[in-house]
């Protein structure tokens, strides 16, 4: 078993800490309307914020081998589990509050509290049916997916159709297999020794120390930087010029249902752009904002929109 804290573990744990601040900092500043970055629909983004999350399940199977591998500790096991299902119903409680309906049902830390319940025995298994068992969960979407599992009692699963948007949201399926392949990485490099190998490592430079050390307490630094952010970008927002947040967001959620169909981001850009303009000028967007389910205003929008796609169509485009 390892007893000492492995640097490079702790290293690993602390850039995952630093890539998720820069994921929430630049959502943060997206919802504001400061930039125009879709960081909540854009791929690139999406993928970036999936390797956050994969990073910290799979160093959680890492640390559950490493932790548990002669024996389990259930008192410690016991301990940290509860410290996290009380900061994931922490997490819900707060983005209920701050986002409504859309608010974190089973975010990463829900994950991390299952994966860890799932994973456990694995620890004490022949390797063979911990890497069996995470190619299992990784590929059951694609496989037991089924209606039965739709709705909020199943939601956990990831097997269904939630119907609820949260701004965070990391189900058993696949994301468990992950936490299970980090287990079963980390037992391979015990048999091959590479932990021995790498805890020479001891990464002693003030900016790797820096990163360690925010490693070490990344559940705390995961709780408290978020609201820091949020808020520092909130007070901006709220002291700083009107920067017209539900148009900007119209607009980029229009572009990208536009590119879906289309495929021209110049033409759909300016369609949307000129769609929201439109409204303004015929004093329905406010309305439409107070009452969305509107069908009368809804028709209006779609009118406007269908001839500034026309228009759009018909412009020149830049190369």
């Amino acid at each position: 078993m390892t007893t000492k804290r492995l640097a490079v573990l702790d290293l690993a744990r602390g850039l995952a800490v630093v890539a998720m601040a820069i994921y929430h900092f630049s959502w943060d500043l997206s919802w504001f309307a400061f930039v125009d970055w879709p960081v909540s629909q854009g791929t690139g983004w999406r993928i970036f914020a999936a390797s956050i999350a994969g990073s910290f399940l799979f160093l959680a199977g890492v640390s559950l081998d490493l932790a548990h591998n002669d024996r389990i500790r259930w008192q410690a096991f016991g301990r940290r589990l509860a410290m996290i299902v009380v900061a994931a119903a922490a997490v819900s409680l707060v983005t209920y509050f701050t986002f409504g309906d859309s608010f974190v049902r089973f975010g990463i830390l829900h994950s991390i509290a299952l994966a860890s319940l799932i994973a456990l025995p694995f620890t004490r298994a022949p390797l063979i049916l911990g890497a069996g068992a995470s190619i299992v969960f990784l590929t059951l979407p694609l496989w037991a997916k089924s209606p039965t599992f739709d709705g909020s009692l199943w939601l956990w699963t990831g097997l269904g159709t939630a119907g609820y948007p949260s701004v965070d949201y990391v189900p058993m399926a696949p994301w468990t297999g992950i936490t299970l392949a980090g287990l079963a990485v980390s037992r391979t490099f015990r048999a091959l020794k590479l932990w021995t190998r790498l805890s020479e490592f001891r990464l002693n430079s003030s900016s790797a120390g820096i990163i360690r050390l925010m490693g070490r307490h990344s559940l705390a630094i995961y709780l408290l930087h978020q609201p820091v952010l949020y808020g520092l970008v909130w007070s901006a927002a709220a002291i700083g010029p009107d920067m017209d947040r539900s148009g900007k967001a119209f607009v980029r959620n229009c572009s990208l249902a536009c590119e879906d169909s289309l495929g021209t981001p110049g033409i759909c850009r300016s369609a949307c752009s000129c769609t929201l303009e439109q409204m303004k000028s015929d004093n329905i967007w406010d309305a439409l904002q107070e009452d969305p389910q509107n069908q009368s205003l809804r028709s209006r929008m779609n009118t406007s929109y269908a001839q500034c796609l026309a228009d759009a169509e018909l412009a020149p485009q830049d190369d």
